[in-house]
């Protein structure tokens, strides 16, 4: 039986603070993540993401700190990622509030630390992230992207993901760069290519920019819509996107 649609607005984070960018660059201030945490539990949110977009590229841990400020006020499932490059950072981020994790340098770089988490932490709070982009020369088209959509790696993003579900991942978040932040609709060959080759649940991630677009993402089998710019900025309010998903015939959360 296919999992409920879910919600989930994403926090990006930079020096502490909501940020947003197009294409992964041209990076905006867009407000403080505690309040955005409490706003977005208020307003139907069914799962709240924040990922620390410099912590790998800085070589750090996640900054805990902010993670335990967001942690007290929200209410629904929160995936942390950025900087979780083993079991004991992953267990650090659970530790100060988090439901989940989400991992995708660190992974790539060192897949044996996919079971590793699996094993101490629990299948249902590890995500694998992959970021990628277009590269015609490759099997599936598309290819792996590290160090926050920085590093290209020549590695085929679909066998990446059938790799990290075949660890026992249960959720996959891949973003496109091609997409990211374009409001011109998620990358949606991206979604089937992975949603057809694995049994993990798949995150639309990067380029929503209308109701139509959420759609379309479920439709194509993604069960989790993420989005940040169209709700931090307002123009998606979550209440009505739920609406008018209803009408669509999806199953959402309550």
């Amino acid at each position: 039986m296919r999992p409920k649609i879910r919600i989930m607005p994403c926090l990006d984070m930079q020096n502490g603070r909501v940020v947003k960018g197009v294409h992964f660059v041209n990076i905006k201030d867009a407000g403080d993540p505690v309040a955005c945490a409490q706003a977005y539990c208020a307003a139907g949110a069914d799962e709240l993401a924040m990922l620390d977009i410099t912590a790998t590229v800085e070589n750090r841990p996640t900054l805990l700190e902010v993670v335990r400020r967001v942690a007290a006020v929200t209410t629904i499932p929160f995936t942390v990622g950025g900087g979780i490059r083993d079991v004991a950072s992953a267990a650090a981020v659970i530790q100060a509030g988090a439901n989940k994790v989400s991992t995708s340098s660190a992974a790539f770089r060192h897949p044996e630390v996919i079971p590793e988490m699996i094993r101490e932490l629990g299948a249902d709070k590890v995500t694998v992230a992959i970021d990628v982009d277009r590269n015609p020369g490759l099997p599936s088209g598309y290819e792996v992207f590290i160090d926050g959509g920085r590093t290209a790696t020549g590695a085929d993003a679909l066998e990446w993901a059938k790799q990290a579900a075949g660890y026992g991942v249960r959720c996959l978040l891949p973003t496109s760069k091609a997409t990211d932040g374009a409001r011109t609709g998620f990358d949606l060959p991206l979604i089937r290519l992975i949603a057809s080759a694995t049994q993990a649940e798949v995150v639309a991630s990067g380029g929503a920019g209308a109701p139509e677009h959420f759609r379309e993402a479920a439709e194509a089998g993604a069960t989790v819509l993420l989005a940040a710019s169209v709700f931090h900025f307002g123009l998606i309010a979550i209440p009505e996107l739920k609406g008018y998903l209803r009408t669509c015939g999806l199953d959402l959360n309550p």
